[in-house]
C-alpha cells in the first residue's frame, strides 16, 4: 500500500494480484501465439516475453475492461495484442539503440543478432493484428493500427533528433506522446469500445492512458540521469547515445557558452571521456533538469487520475489511479 497525504493507493504487487487470473490467461494466450514451426522465432520471442516486465500495458486493458463492467473474454486477447505490440517495439528499439541489457538480462539483439530481432519484432506485430482481427471490432482495429503507426512515427522522429542540441521541449513532448503515450492510450480506450460504452467514457479512458504514458516516459528519462543500476538500463545510456530527453534539453537551454561547448562535444559530436557523464549530471542538476522533469511527470499523473472522475468508486478505479501514482513514484 502506498500512502499519500489524502489517500492510500495500491502497490504493483497488489494490483497484479487483483488481476492475477486474467493476467495468467493473457500470458497463456501470449505463449500459445508465439508457438510455431520456426525455432528462432520461438526462442527469441520467449526470451523477451518471459524475461520479466510488469505487464503494465496489458493490465491497463484488463482494469479498464473491469471499470467498464465488461463480462466477455475478448479483453484477454486484446491485452495480449497490446503486449505483442509493446514487445515488438522493444525489439526494434534495442536494435536502434544498440542496447546490451534489458530487464537485467542480455537483449535479444545481443544474443540473436540485429536481423533476427527486427524480423521477430515484425512477426510479433503481425501476430498482434491476427489476434485483434479475430477478437475485436473494426473500431478496435482502427485504434490499434493507428497506435502502431503513431509509435513508428514517434520512433523515426526521435531518430531525427539524436545528437541535435537544438531539439526543443515541444518537439520532445511530441515524440514521447507518439512513441510511448499512444499505446497506453490505445490500451485503455479499446476496453470502452469493447464494452460498447458511450464516447464520453471512451474519451476519458483514452485521456487517462495518454497522460499516464507521458508521465511514464518523463520519469524514465529523468531516471536515466538519476536512477540506480538496479533499473532496466545503465545510468547514462541516453547520454552515451546522444539522445535528447527533457532533463538534457532543460540544461542545454540554460547553458553558458562554455557549457554549450561541452554539450556540443559530448552530444552532437559524441566525443565522450570517462568523466563526462558525471559532468553532464552535474550540469543537469545545476539547472534543475531532473526535478523539473519529475514535476511535469507528476502533473500528468494527476491529470490521468482526474480523467477517471467520471467513474464510480471501485477496486478497478483504485488500481488505475494507483498505476498513475506508481508511474511517478519509481525510486531514483
Amino acid at each position: 500500500m502506498i500512502k499519500t497525504m489524502n489517500k492510500a493507493y495500491l502497490n504493483i504487487n497488489e494490483i497484479q494480484k487483483m488481476v492475477s487470473v486474467d493476467l495468467l490467461a493473457v500470458n497463456n494466450i501470449i505463449i500459445d501465439n508465439i508457438e510455431n514451426d520456426v525455432p528462432l522465432i520461438n526462442d527469441l520471442s520467449k526470451h523477451i516475453l518471459t524475461s520479466g516486465g510488469k505487464r503494465i500495458r496489458p493490465m491497463i486493458t484488463l482494469l479498464t475492461s473491469s471499470i467498464c463492467n465488461y463480462n466477455g473474454k475478448n479483453h484477454l486477447f486484446l491485452a495480449a495484442c497490446i503486449e505483442f505490440i509493446h514487445t515488438a517495439t522493444l525489439l526494434h528499439d534495442d536494435v536502434i539503440d544498440e542496447s546490451k541489457m534489458r530487464r537485467g538480462l542480455a537483449t535479444a539483439n545481443d544474443i540473436f543478432g540485429n536481423k533476427a530481432s527486427v524480423l521477430v519484432g515484425d512477426f510479433l506485430f503481425s501476430r498482434a493484428f491476427e489476434i485483434m482481427v479475430a477478437n475485436g471490432s473494426k473500431q478496435i482495429l482502427e485504434i490499434l493500427s493507428k497506435a502502431s503507426s503513431t509509435i513508428a512515427q514517434g520512433e523515426v522522429l526521435q531518430l531525427t533528433t539524436i545528437n541535435d542540441c537544438n531539439t526543443t521541449k515541444e518537439l520532445y513532448m511530441k515524440i514521447i506522446k507518439r512513441k510511448t503515450a499512444s499505446l497506453f492510450a490505445a490500451a485503455a480506450e479499446i476496453s470502452a469500445v469493447l464494452s460498447e460504452e458511450k464516447f464520453e467514457i471512451q474519451n476519458s479512458l483514452k485521456i487517462y492512458g495518454e497522460k499516464l504514458g507521458i508521465a511514464f516516459q518523463l520519469v524514465d528519462d529523468a531516471l536515466d540521469y538519476a536512477g540506480t543500476s538496479a533499473l532496466d538500463k545503465k545510468i547514462g545510456d541516453d547520454f552515451r547515445e546522444g539522445k535528447m530527453t527533457l532533463p538534457l534539453i532543460i540544461s542545454i537551454e540554460k547553458a553558458t557558452p562554455e557549457e554549450k561547448c561541452f554539450w556540443t562535444r559530448t552530444i552532437e559530436n559524441l566525443e565522450q571521456s570517462s568523466d563526462d557523464l558525471n559532468k553532464a549530471i552535474e550540469l543537469i542538476n545545476k539547472y534543475d533538469g531532473i526535478d523539473a522533469t519529475l514535476r511535469i511527470a507528476k502533473k500528468y499523473s494527476i491529470e490521468a487520475i482526474k480523467s477517471l472522475d467520471i467513474f464510480p468508486k471501485s477496486e478497478a478505479k483504485l488500481a488505475l489511479e494507483s498505476i498513475a501514482i506508481i508511474a511517478v513514484d519509481r525510486k531514483k
